[in-house]
């Protein structure tokens, strides 16, 4: 039989390598056809461009074209053909062709005439050489707008890290965060309008949310065309900021129509390529729709599949990429999407699941999709080679003559192999198990595949984890991630917690907070410095950061600027707050950093340079939490205006009525600094927003119970600077907060003191007159204690009241200003009188009374911030610009010299005096507005006074100059241009403006008298005025037109909308002003001035002389017992999810949401009705195919009964055909999680695989069904292979050979060599022995030593897994265990301590890398003391039919943690090869395993009773 076989011929390698490195087991995922090249000295761009901020799809610059000019014909290279060989083909133009395909003319002369001669045939080898590439650069489409995409064209033998590096530095496309590699029928197929609308829409939405590549053949045909139509309409009804599908198209440059128009040896920026599908006969044109092209050369010219080597090799080395975005480092997954498709798609498939790329088959596509398709669910043994037959005939019709008998069967074992791996394929099925998007069904797929990868358990969920989150799909992370098949701890969510916050990715946040991540665990120090590293750059908050650590950095003579520390920020966030508030974060005493000793899992997180893991890595013992968590968060994601994010935050808060009203105070003043329109409003509706939400808390809180409520208002909150609810909605300018009903009532209470609300102020006048009235009942107080008549307390409550000190201080003043008058026009002698002096009195009291509110400061603030506080107040302003004046008066009235001067300053003190009676009548509800409507209206006045001082001065200057020649007098001067100017605005006209009432008397001629105007211009002769009359009279009119008509109407419509929009908010505005009011007499000495000097003197000795500590006055704050004001903030806690429930219920209840759901319903529904409808019509396919089958049965029974009457005989029984039942069989589906074990293949899989390891040889395929050698299959015909012998080896290391084989004793021991098989006597034909288990595809003895068995010892090293207190672990009722595993030089997987046997060896010479040599007698005791838990043949990729693997497994456990053989085994591990790895590894179902070894522990285990 081995003489039948096909030889061949493969290149020596390094056995030793195959040996030692690939061990006794196997890879998941083999190896593909296509090794990745690695590229030797690649030339670097040293450009500047590549480097900077990505500048993808526009133009390109002169830099960047003199770059991409000089770098790719250095780096990228062509093929072309150099040796002329006339074809016996014709050209499609009927001209002389080479067998490269290209014309005679299209070659070099070189090429034509060669200078020796290199054999008849063509051979692309020798024939074909490489050279600089002369195609590149950008491409415009003929008439298809103004779109440009890159293209470049490629030797079949470019390493794919030079295509990366050309998209990613040059073509600046951002790496990707998914591959998608689309691929199927390359002419135009029909898709049903309902399943193309649904890929479309499915696989433009996952390539724009997750910023994926697509990739394609780039044709203008077939699923290309569907691509690319699907990235047009996106293009077509999106907006710039939604970004741009990177959209790459990878042909041949060989079957690329009009290509002649791409060639330039410097680069086209652009090309102009014409569509041109009329002519191109067999040729394809380049889909319009695509971004970048990537032409692949192999020399040729009409040869279509070049490109897939290239294409598999560059998708590969993309996929072993790693992308950091956002705080999440993955490596780049790929999966690949089919639809409709021919033999090379189901190569496509092959390979992809070969090399563990995931599979989404679009069923309903046609021909390879909907074959693979429907036998999906079916077990691997169901699928046979008449199953495939029948489905070729009916999804391939027209075509199914082309395919021969070996052809079905090579597809029939695809296919089965395909469906074999069911983790990394998936079926999309329109309207079947939820399936309504092909996006989902792609982020599935990878999620699945990533499931069922031999990684262990924890790593493979947070692997899947970081996809999502790097995807931004929650919603994939919901239903495939966070199930009930992985228990995730709060802690392993830390890192990617931090990643969504950083990128601004809420749903995500929300999602970690439902699945139990504590706020007050996550938030660290380290993790708040962390955040703040990593602000936008563009957020106002962080430029005022990067001032403060300037500003550090200046004046500690740092060399670079400090690292961001918690007090920098607490800097800024004061400025924000206001200077009433302390510090949030102190700065620490002493230097040392606090760190965080959060455990967490092996993540690798990586944002701008900072590791993730390491922040949540620390060491034990070391870590600090924040004082409130909720609000550290809520501050970071308010300042740079994210609002999901903060309103996801604030929903945590505890404090929530003062978090709302300082979020709202901090975007107001960001806002005054945001340049940015859209920017500043948003902030402004955020504020607002987050007052609304304030005033609806603490709605709930006031309804519930009053008195808490205005505890609320006033408790002193330690987490936000020691400042209470009031002070900040106070200083936020939150007047609809402030004007809640339950604030003013409080505020009512507090202006009232200890009196009831109800008395009447005309009875509080009266006892304010005669305080005996107090014992009459009069008036009623609000504490019953004091309402008894013989209540001396009775007298100080009264007094003490802000309203009664408030009419005190009324009576006060304006008694201050009745004597302050009298002296002044009466009584206002040289001498001071006594009604004088009491004056100064007076005012000493009033200055006494300023000095204590400016030094009064209970919180500490200092002096200077204190003085910037009292100075903000307007009326302070006032009365200390009162008093000034009146000291200046004063001084000048003591100096005789200056006694009327003095008199005259002491007057205007006394205007502003009167001003200030102004802020006293805040208090009244009807002139407390009018109040502000004037102050708003003296702000217009003044912006006003600029516009008429243009009329006044031109206007004033024209005049005065027509009019006046020379007036030297500077105060005349002054009243001709300013002074009349602008009494003529209110009708004042100077008589001699024109001429008419001209009279020489009331005029100075040379202007010598100083209270008389200098005469206009006149004729000296009859003093006439020859001044140009006409000239004066129409600059009169115009000016009298634009300022008594334009500008005064202009000012009236402005007061007009001043008083209007102040007018509409009358009532928040006056409540608004009255609280400063209340607050300034509720914390003012009862004494009216200047009776006040009493309290004053009291102050003073308490404090400088009897040194007593300062008291407290009284203030609109309270410090609450840490009992207390827990149990206050619990329950604004629940008021406030009462608040947010209720405001879901209203929004629910809301018209708009009503429609929304009513819509949603109707879609619903209609897609339900939709899916029954396609339902019905498969099954209606699906009876009508078994109908048309018993009809063909049927007529061929017919037929055999004709031929058997007209033979006149019955004819013999095996020509009988066999009838299929009438009724339609029922098949039931199983997922592709759930299939039975019982579905599974009998036979070896493994070592069936198509691709031999490290080897070119590809076996012939067999179909399970065909395995057995009993089954006749007359078209067999395997290769043969077996790996030369290295010139180099050793004795130890010989192999058998062709030449020995008749000498070799089969089922025997053949000296040494024990060639007895554990399954008994093998058959030996043609002197090979045949595999026992069947056909393999392939002859010969492969890579193996020997052939026929190839023995092999695997040791199952276990012990249980144990607790910190030594206890065993369980699941799921379980005991667990761990076993020992190795892992050898240039392996990526883990095995078995164990391998082939030398011959007359008892160890694996593996085993013996791996312990010392005096442990190895020690060892083979405790194998020879072992459980056999197999004993058989090995699945494995090395068998052929003629050479197999058999194992023992020997189980070696531990059952006492205490075990002395099992320390001495530890001891003596890993003792010859250091290379070697060696781990106990906990037994898991993703223990990362070869695939055969896993079979072998799990045997163990069984055996054991442990978990697997």
């Amino acid at each position: 039989m081995a003489g039948s076989g096909r030889q061949i011929r493969t290149f020596p390698t390094e056995l030793s390598d195959i040996y030692t490195d690939e061990g006794d087991g196997y890879r998941v995922y083999p190896k593909s056809y296509y090794d990745l090249d690695m590229v030797p000295n690649l030339r670097r761009s040293n450009s500047t461009f590549s480097k900077n901020k990505r500048r993808a799809h526009f133009s390109p610059s002169i830099n960047e074209k003199e770059n991409l000019s000089s770098w790719i014909p250095e780096n990228i290279r062509k093929k072309e053909c150099i040796y002329f060989i006339e074809s016996s083909q014709m050209s499609d133009s009927g001209k002389i062709a080479c067998e490269c395909g290209y014309l005679k003319e299209q070659h070099l002369e070189e090429a034509i005439k060669p200078a020796m001669f290199q054999g008849k045939e063509w051979d692309p080898r020798r024939h074909v050489h490489e050279v600089p590439t002369d195609a590149f650069g950008d491409i415009s489409f003929t008439g298809m707008g103004q779109k440009v995409g890159k293209y470049v064209r490629v030797s079949s033998n470019t390493p794919p890290r030079v295509i990366y590096q050309l998209m990613t530095q040059h073509w600046s496309l951002d790496v990707p965060n998914l591959l998608i590699s689309v691929t199927g029928g390359a002419k135009n197929f029909n898709m049903k309008m309902r399943l193309k609308s649904i890929f479309r829409r499915g696989l433009v939405k996952v390539a724009q949310t997750t910023g994926a590549w697509i990739i394609t053949g780039g044709s203008h045909a077939g699923v290309m065309k569907q691509v690319g139509e699907a990235v047009r309409d996106f293009s077509l009804s999106s907006n710039y900021k939604e970004g741009k599908i990177i959209t790459i198209g990878i042909a041949t440059w060989g079957t690329v129509h009009n290509r002649n128009s791409l060639i330039c040896p410097m680069g086209c920026f652009p090309a102009k390529y014409v569509m041109d599908e009329e002519s191109q006969g067999k040729l394809s044109c380049l889909d319009n729709n695509h971004s970048h092209f990537i032409l692949v050369d192999d020399g040729t010219h009409g040869k279509y599949g070049v490109e897939i080597p290239l294409r598999t090799r560059l998708e590969k080395f993309i996929s072993e990429q790693t992308k950091v975005k956002e705080g999440v480092a993955i490596k780049i997954p790929i999966v690949c999407v089919v639809l409709e498709g021919g033999p090379g798609t189901l190569d496509t498939i092959y390979n992809a699941i070969t090399n563990g790329t995931p599979c989404v088959i679009v069923e309903g596509s046609g021909r390879v999709a909907d074959v693979i398709a429907q036998v999906a669910n079916l077990p691997s043994p169901q699928i046979s080679i008449s199953l495939i037959q029948k489905k070729l005939s009916t999804f391939f019709k027209d075509s199914y003559v082309q395919f021969t008998e070996s052809k079905i069967v090579e597809w029939t074992k695809k296919i089965q192999d395909i469906v074999r791996n069911r983790q990394l394929l998936t079926i999309f099925r329109e309207g079947k198990d939820g399936q309504q998007d092909v996006d989902v069904a792609i982020l599935q797929a990878m999620l699945k595949a990533s499931r069922y990868r031999d990684n262990s358990g924890h790593e493979n969920w947070d692997h899947q984890l970081r996809l999502a989150v790097a995807w931004n799909r929650v919603d994939i992370a919901r239903s495939e991630i966070f199930t009930d098949d992985h228990e995730w701890k709060p802690s392993d969510l830390h890192p990617m917690m931090a990643a969504a916050l950083v990128a601004n990715k809420p749903e995500f946040v929300k999602l970690f907070l439902e699945q139990g991540v504590l706020l007050k665990e996550f938030v660290t120090w380290d993790t708040l410095i962390y955040l703040y590293e990593n602000m936008v750059t563009s957020s106002i908050f962080h430029g005022k950061l990067q001032k403060v650590l300037l500003e550090e950095k200046e004046r500690s003579a740092f060399s670079k600027v400090p690292r961001v520390q918690l007090h920098h920020v607490s800097q800024v966030l004061r400025e924000l707050l206001g200077e009433f508030t302390q510090q949030l974060y102190p700065k620490p005493k002493n230097t040392e950093r606090h760190r965080l000793s959060i455990a967490v899992p092996h993540i690798k997180l990586n944002v701008q340079g900072v590791s993730l893991r390491s922040l949540y890595k620390r060491s034990p013992g070391r870590v600090t939490f924040t004082m409130d968590p909720v609000r550290d968060l809520l501050i970071w994601a308010v300042v740079q205006n994210r609002k999901e994010l903060a309103d996801i935050i604030w929903t945590q808060s505890q404090d929530c009525i003062a978090a709302a009203l300082a979020c709202s105070k901090m975007l107001k003043e960001l806002s005054k600094e945001e340049n940015d329109t859209d920017s500043k409003e948003e902030m402004l509706t955020l504020a607002e927003e987050y007052e609304h939400r304030a005033i609806g808390v603490y709605t709930e809180c006031y309804r519930k119970d009053e008195e808490r409520a205005q505890k609320l208002l006033i408790h002193v909150s330690d987490a936000w600077g020691k400042t209470t609810c009031l002070q900040l909605a106070l200083e936020a300018k939150n007047m609809k907060f402030v004007s809640h009903g339950g604030i003013q009532a409080f505020l009512t209470k507090v202006w009232w003191g200890k009196l009831s609300v109800d008395n009447g102020m005309c009875q509080v006048i009266m006892c304010m007159l005669f305080f005996p009235l107090l014992y009459t009942g009069l008036i009623t107080f609000r504490e019953k204690r004091l309402q008894p008549m013989t209540c001396l307390k009775r007298f100080q409550a009264f007094f003490t009241a802000p309203v009664v000190i408030f009419h005190l201080n009324i009576l006060s003043y304006f008694s201050f200003l009745w004597l302050f008058a009298y002296v002044l026009m009466v009584d206002f002698q040289p001498t001071p009188s006594w009604l004088e002096y009491m004056i100064y009195f007076w005012l000493f009291s009033l200055v006494c009374e300023e000095m204590r509110q400016l030094f009064n400061d209970p919180d500490g603030f200092g002096l200077v911030k204190m003085a910037s506080l009292y100075l903000s107040d307007f009326w302070n302003k006032l009365d200390v610009c009162a008093i000034l004046i009146f000291g200046a008066g004063l001084t000048c009235r003591w100096i005789s010299a200056t006694l009327y001067a003095g008199r005259i300053i002491l007057s205007l003190a006394f205007i502003i005096f009167c001003l200030r009676l102004m802020h006293i009548f805040t208090v009244s509800k009807t002139l407390g507005p009018k109040i502000i409507i004037v102050k708003r209206m003296m702000k217009d006045v003044f912006f006003f006074l600029f516009l008429l001082a243009v009329w006044v001065v031109s206007f004033g200057v024209a005049k005065q100059a027509i009019l006046i020649h020379n007036e030297k007098r500077v105060d005349w001067i002054f009243r001709g241009v300013v002074y009349h100017s602008y009494l003529t605005i209110f009708g004042q006209i100077p008589s001699y403006i024109d001429g008419v009432n001209f009279n020489p008397d009331q005029c100075s001629p040379n202007g010598t008298d100083p209270y008389k105007p200098k005469c206009p211009e006149n004729n000296e002769a009859n003093q006439e005025p020859i001044f140009p009359e006409w000239l004066t009279v129409i600059l009169l009119c115009l000016y009298l037109l634009f300022t008594n008509i334009l500008l005064l109407n202009l000012l009236i419509a402005m007061f007009n909308y001043t008083f209007q929009q102040v007018q509409e908010h009358t009532d928040q505005i006056w409540k608004f002003q009255r609280h400063n009011l209340i607050e300034e007499y509720h914390g003012r000495p009862p004494a009216p001035p200047p009776f006040i000097l009493l309290s004053h003197l009291q102050l003073f000795v308490k404090r400088f002389i009897l040194r007593r500590p300062a008291m407290l006055y009284k203030q609109l704050k309270k410090k609450l017992e840490k009992n207390e004001e827990a149990a206050l903030l619990s329950w604004e806690m629940y008021m406030k999810e009462n608040y947010l429930q209720n405001l879901q219920c209203q929004r629910k209840q809301s018209s708009e949401q009503k429609i929304q759901d009513i819509a949603e319903r109707v879609d619903d529904l209609s897609k339900m009705l939709d899916f029954d409808r396609v339902k019905r019509t498969g099954l209606l396919e699906q009876r009508l195919v078994y109908l048309e089958e018993q009809m063909f049965q049927s007529a061929k029974a017919l037929q055999w009964i004709v031929h058997s009457l007209s033979s006149r005989g019955f004819g013999s029984e095996e020509d009988v055909p066999f009838m299929v039942p009438s009724r339609v069989p029922e098949m039931k589906e199983y997922p592709a999680e759930e299939v039975p074990e019982s579905f599974h293949t009998q036979y070896h899989v493994n070592a069936r695989n198509l691709l031999y390891p490290n080897s070119t040889a590809v076996r012939f395929s067999v179909p399970d069904e065909k395995v057995p050698w009993e089954v006749e299959f007359e078209i067999y015909n395997p290769p043969f292979y077996s790996a030369e012998r290295q010139e180099d080896a050793t004795a130890e290391t010989v192999r058998d050979s062709l030449e020995n084989l008749s000498r070799i004793n089969f089922n025997s021991v053949d000296g040494d060599i024990n060639r007895q098989s554990f399954h008994g006597t093998y058959v030996v034909q043609d002197g090979l022995p045949l595999n026992p288990m069947g056909r393999t595809g392939l002859r010969g003895q492969g890579i193996l030593r020997f052939f026929g068995p190839n023995h092999a010892l695997y040791p199952v090293v276990t012990r249980w897994r144990r607790n910190v207190d030594g206890s065993i672990c369980r699941k799921n009722l379980k005991k667990m265990l761990e076993v020992l595993v190795v892992k050898f030089p240039m392996s990526d997987n883990w095995a078995l301590p164990g391998g082939s046997l030398e011959p007359g060896e008892t160890l694996p010479e593996k085993l013996k890398r791996i312990l010392r040599r005096e442990f190895w007698p020690q060892f083979q005791k405790l194998l020879n003391q072992g459980t056999e838990v197999y004993k058989g043949y090995m699945d494995d990729p090395r068998n052929t039919d003629n050479a197999w693997l058999e194992a023992l497994a020997i189980s070696v456990h531990f059952e006492d943690q205490n075990d002395v053989e099992m320390k001495r085994m530890n001891s003596f591990l890993q003792g010859c090869d250091l290379e070697v790895i060696v781990r106990w590894q906990v037994v898991d179902k993703r223990i990362p395993l070869y695939m055969n070894h896993k079979e072998l522990l799990q045997k163990a285990s069984a055996v054991l009773g442990g978990y697997s």
